[in-house]
């Protein structure tokens, strides 16, 4: 029992036998003095409690209508979920508090009956906020906040969305300046830039709870030597799900998702109750997916990043992880879902599907055993963030800039916002830039003669509103499975372009069911239920997840260290062994790169595990130069690990093609012609509002939205390079698409410090890299099983014994790992592919 608490709060946690944990009774003081708090505590620690205590307590104490207290969350179905468990309490306390959710899935009648009627809790995102604060009464719905929760606020710091939402909150300090803040995370690599975002006055860190149990799994007899789906482990996967009460089996991607649950659907023969969660299904299947787990009638749920935050399923005793998980603190959040206690552990199995997705799990395993967490520190907010903000906050009212730029860089991204840049954003908001101010579509702002900024027309607020939101995403179509009576259901939403690739009676998997395209009638695609056998699998732009700087790092560091290579499966080792004997590991601080002729091609394979982003924009410049140098440069396969590029000529002089002066012209030249830029162009200018994406009653095609763009692009480089829109553009290519950031801090790394390898032949860690370049079919003339009746001849060269079959055999990984291997994993922790294809041919 705790004595400090009021009745009825003080019987309601003698009934539970709880008391107050040293971080809830710090962050409740710390309310009640008023103070803004960071609080990060282990996963089960009570972080939402901590958070809502305050409010509970004060709206008990002294009831009264309104928002007191707005919830933030990073996703709709966090937000759900914290409804839900807030409310059971309220009303078992009998007390005097409203609990209501915004999101883009509220109806309208409720949005509207919320702005008459606001409740005192109110649990939304930051696109919804954004909506709200848009709104001509928006000072009045929160003259009376006293309190924003930012739940999983490391998962929104250093995106465009926390940008959004630290602008926001930076709007509403100025509508209700006696509120405070309370941050909540688990896992943050960088507290001091955390608690500078999330405005805290002090932090409040708990220790750690028990540490999670890890153990690496693999197939039976086998080990793939590429790919990235894991699907060959999916009968050790279900024996593990019969094993448990409940799990959540983790995968990268969507489209990985929907092949591993028919995979394990397929092997279901005692028909297991099994469901499938991931953002492109229909918002009504998710929420009994999410129903069904909290009342636990599932016994395993197959699920992308939609369920990878803090959503409280109890009843989760096991956590497995398809493919590796490309950074420390990824693995901790999706760890956290299991056993949602702070002081039991909780387990999770990694099953890895091809080799270097070994080293990383491996190396991932002692990360999180060193809680080493890893990831970028947060960047400078976006300036086409704050075009769309100064916009929507027009339309809520006018404002003069000389107030607006202060209260803008009192949010932590734009603190260091010069005041040109702010005039310049502005002024692109209002007339649309030098080159465009001809145009009256694109002057959305005026000022009076006081110089108070207002927006237009009415109808660019309306157009403003719709248009809010800081994700682009390709065009999306609804699914709809048409019955015999022509009624049908929602499914879910694929992406435009894959319907493109879409001919009468073609077969796909979608909702973890196969489907056989009818027709597509305006913006909804018709099925019916069945398929062919080869059915084909959407896939969405921008899935897959990057490959972390740290992690990088310990697998470089691992693979140097021969130490640690008695954790590895012995496959694995070999393959380790062999690579080292017939050429050479990547180093730490240099970069290996081997070339060798096969077929009538040569190849240049650079080991520089930074990440498929990073190695795309290394691909586009490195092949330039060889074009320049005579190389004559046919293409490029970019996986997280390796950059592979073939060409005509042999490859030579490795120093002077890896010279960090790549990023000057050659940059320059590559920036002016680079689909990648102009997309990421594209995307800033949604952002930024220069094309509305939605009108009232349609919606613009991605085809019609890359038109507009390119054609701006061009006019933007040509009449006006300094618009804010391509200075904008020029600081997303240090991360997301391009990642050139990555490229620079490799380059300045190695320093000219080049390991070339020239080879007569393919070696042992450059076989996975040349099947992905066969399996994409581009003119190579290497075909995949001579490759792979090669590789093994390789191994069975170096180990003495007669070529085993295409696929190595290997020694399955127990599930449980023995007690002595897990402290030597720590203790080598303290001490110190996922593969994707991207093709360019010339």
């Amino acid at each position: 029992m705790d004595g400090t608490l009021p009745e009825p709060f003080r019987a309601w946690f003698a009934a539970r036998g709880w008391t107050l944990r040293r971080h809830q009774r710090a962050v409740l003081e710390a309310a009640q003095a008023g103070r803004s708090v960071l609080l990060i505590a282990p996963t089960g620690g009570g972080k939402t409690l901590a958070g809502f205590l305050p409010t509970l307590l004060d709206l008990a104490g002294t009831p009264r209508p309104g928002i007191h207290t707005v919830y933030v969350s990073p996703l709709k179905a966090l937000a759900t979920d914290i409804a839900r468990n807030l409310t059971a309490p309220v009303e078992q306390m009998r007390l005097p508090v409203t609990i209501e959710t915004r999101t883009g899935d509220t109806p309208a009648a409720r949005r509207q009956r919320q702005r008459e009627r606001p409740p005192n809790i109110l649990l939304t995102t930051p696109e919804s906020l954004a909506v709200l604060l848009s709104l001509p009464d928006a000072s009045d719905l929160f003259a009376g906040l006293r309190a924003v929760v930012i739940d999983e606020v490391h998962a929104l710091a250093g995106t465009k969305r926390g940008d959004q939402l630290a602008l926001g909150l930076a709007r509403l300090a100025t509508i209700a300046p006696a509120s405070r803040r309370i941050g909540l995370s688990a896992t943050v690599a960088h507290p001091a830039a955390i608690r500078a975002y999330a405005g805290a006055d002090e932090l409040i860190e708990e220790q750690d709870g028990a540490p999670p149990s890890l153990a690496m799994m693999l197939p039976q007899g086998r080990l793939s030597w590429s790919g990235h789906m894991g699907l060959d482990s999916a009968p050790e996967i279900l024996e593990r799900v019969r094993s448990a009460n409940m799990t959540i089996v983790f995968v990268n991607t969507r489209a990985q998702a929907e092949l591993m649950f028919n995979a394990l659907w397929r092997l279901n023969e005692e028909t297991m109750p099994i469901a499938l969660h991931h953002g492109s299904l229909d918002i009504a299947q998710r929420r009994r997916v999410e129903a069904a787990m909290a009342s636990g009638r599932l016994r395993a749920v197959v699920a992308t990043s939609s369920l990878d935050l803090g959503i409280d399923w109890g009843g989760v005793d096991q956590v497995i992880q398809v493919g590796a998980p490309k950074g420390v603190s990824r693995l901790l959040q999706r760890v956290g879902r299991a056993n949602h206690r702070m002081d039991e552990a909780s387990a999770a199995i990694l099953v890895p599907a091809n080799r270097f997705e070994v080293l990383e799990c491996e190396a991932a395993i002692l990360g999180v055993g060193a809680r080493e967490l890893d990831g970028d520190p947060p960047r400078p907010g976006g300036l086409d963030v704050l075009a769309q903000h100064l916009l929507l906050t027009a339309c809520a009212g006018s404002f003069h800039p000389d107030d607006m730029y202060r209260e803008i860089t009192a949010a932590a991204p734009y603190a260091g916002l010069t005041r040109t840049d702010f005039d310049d954003v502005l002024a692109y908001v209002e007339t649309g830039g030098y080159a465009l101010a001809a145009y009256e579509r694109y002057r959305k702002l005026f000022r009076d003669s006081d110089g108070r900024v207002h927006v237009r027309t009415a109808r660019t607020a309306r157009q403003a509103r719709m248009n809010i939101g800081t994700i682009v995403e390709a065009p999306m179509l609804k699914i709809r499975l048409v019955g015999k009576g022509g009624r049908g259901v929602t499914l879910g939403e694929v992406e435009e372009y894959f319907v493109n690739m879409l001919s009468p009676g073609n077969s796909f998997m979608f909702a973890g069911r196969p489907l056989r395209f009818i027709r597509l009638r305006e913006t909804v695609v018709e099925v019916s239920e069945g398929g062919g056998s080869d059915p084909m699998v959407p896939a969405y732009a921008g899935a897959r997840l990057p490959l972390t700087t740290n992690l990088a790092d310990r697998v470089r560091t691992m693979l140097q260290n021969r130490e640690s290579w008695h954790l590895f499966p012995e496959p694995v080792q070999e393959w380790l062994q062999l690579q080292r004997a017939r050429s050479r590991l990547p180093g730490r601080n240099d970069l290996l790169v081997e070339t060798f002729p096969r077929g009538d091609r040569w190849y240049l394979v650079a080991y520089c595990f930074e990440g498929r982003n990073a190695h795309q924009t290394l691909g586009m410049l490195l092949t330039r130069r060889m074009e320049r140098f005579g190389m004559a440069p046919l293409g490029f396969v970019a996986t997280d690990y390796v950059l592979g590029v073939w060409c005509a000529n042999q490859p030579t002089d490795m120093p002077r093609l890896f010279e960090q002066d790549m990023l000057g012209d050659d940059l320059e030249a590559w920036m002016a012609d680079s689909s990648m830029l102009r997309r990421t162009f594209r995307n800033v200018a949604v952002v930024a509002g220069l094309i509305d994406r939605n009108h009232p009653g349609a919606e613009k095609t991605r085809r019609q939205v890359t038109v507009n763009t390119d054609l701006i692009y061009d006019v933007l480089r040509r009449h006006q390079p300094d618009h804010i829109l391509l200075r904008a553009t020029r600081a997303d290519a240090a991360g997301g698409l391009t990642d050139l950031g990555r490229v620079a801090g490799m380059l300045a790394r190695i320093n000219g410090r080049i390991t070339h390898m020239a080879l007569s032949r393919v070696s042992p860690l450059a076989v996975p890299v040349l099947l992905e370049i066969g399996r994409e079919s581009v003119r190579t003339g290497a075909n995949e099983d001579e490759l792979l009746a090669e590789a093994e001849a390789i191994i069975a060269e170096g180990t003495g014994e007669a070529a085993p079959p295409p696929v190595v055999p290997m020694q399955r990984v127990p599930a449980v790992l023995r007690p002595s291997l897990v402290a030597k994993r720590r203790q080598m922790g303290r001490q110190t592919a996922n593969a994707t294809l991207f093709d360019t041919k010339r």
